[in-house]
């Protein structure tokens, strides 16, 4: 189905980060007031995939100290890059390939699309040997499409019991991605079962396993997951303007353009 995306306009110099911001906070603050929430709950992650270390630079001198990547390696040569602004935070946030573990172990202050065993014991392990640990949310496929990544709702209470295994990973919550879709009867739901699964496994989760986060929502949708309880929403082409590039540059070969292009355009 094809909908109408929203147009961005794209910051070039600090002011116009600035205003993109106070825009994008605004809409925050807006969402909150709807459902009495303080603003101060939701944690701005502005994501900067595609944007070159120029512009990024502006955005860091308008206040932006974190920053998230889905790409590892991308992610990887910016943090390098920009090693001289000690305090500028990255977050990945794609599907991770284990093969990568080692980068992200090096750089990344956060991890939030941890979805199997098998990168959990890759990522402890290489964390490990960097002396470091990591924060990690738990990916969850809360829309039912097989194309995306993320664990079944049903697969995540026996995946949080395997965690404490790996003491590296501090486990501080869940994120999902919705569907692409302008209708928020088709949206909402998505963000909604990521809420109420929480509220669930709040119950049973073991000791040291933190669920306080819930990443979802990205530019086009974030006021609705909001409503729904976000307190972390991932947003990049309302500060940083649209993307050129095309979607399926920015996710792993094997999957499906279509997939690509909901996942891309969200943020």
């Amino acid at each position: 189905m094809n909908e109408q995306l929203p147009s961005y306009p794209t910051a070039y110099s600090v002011e116009d980060f600035l205003s993109n911001l106070a825009a994008v906070r605004q809409r925050i603050a807006a969402a909150c007031a709807r459902v009495a929430r303080d603003p101060a709950e939701v944690r701005l992650l502005p994501v900067s995939k595609t944007v070159t270390e120029e512009r990024i630079r502006l955005a860091y001198a308008a206040g932006c100290h974190e920053l998230g990547e889905n790409k590892v390696q991308e992610a990887s040569r910016k943090a390098e890059a920009m090693a001289d602004l000690s305090d500028l935070r990255w977050s990945v946030i794609g599907h991770l390939q284990t093969n990568k573990a080692k980068v992200v172990a090096r750089f990344a202050s956060e991890f939030q699309a941890l979805d199997s065993l098998r990168a959990a014991e890759a990522l402890d392990r290489r964390l490990q040997a960097e002396g470091r640990g990591l924060d990690v949310l738990v990916q969850v496929n809360t829309s039912g499409e097989p194309s995306k990544f993320g664990l079944a709702p049903t697969e995540v209470a026996d995946f949080l019991q395997a965690l404490p295994a790996f003491s590296a990973l501090r486990v501080r919550g869940l994120m999902t991605l919705a569907r692409l879709s302008a209708d928020p009867a088709r949206v909402r739901p998505c963000f909604a079962l990521l809420r109420e699964l929480r509220e669930r496994l709040r119950q049973q989760a073991p000791a040291g396993i933190g669920l306080e986060q819930l990443s979802m929502g990205m530019s086009g949708d974030f006021e609705l997951a909001i409503e729904e309880g976000a307190t972390v929403v991932r947003v990049g082409q309302a500060i940083f303007g649209a993307r050129a590039t095309p979607d399926g540059h920015y996710w792993p070969d094997h999957q499906s353009p279509a997939t690509s292009a909901q996942q891309e355009h969200e943020a």
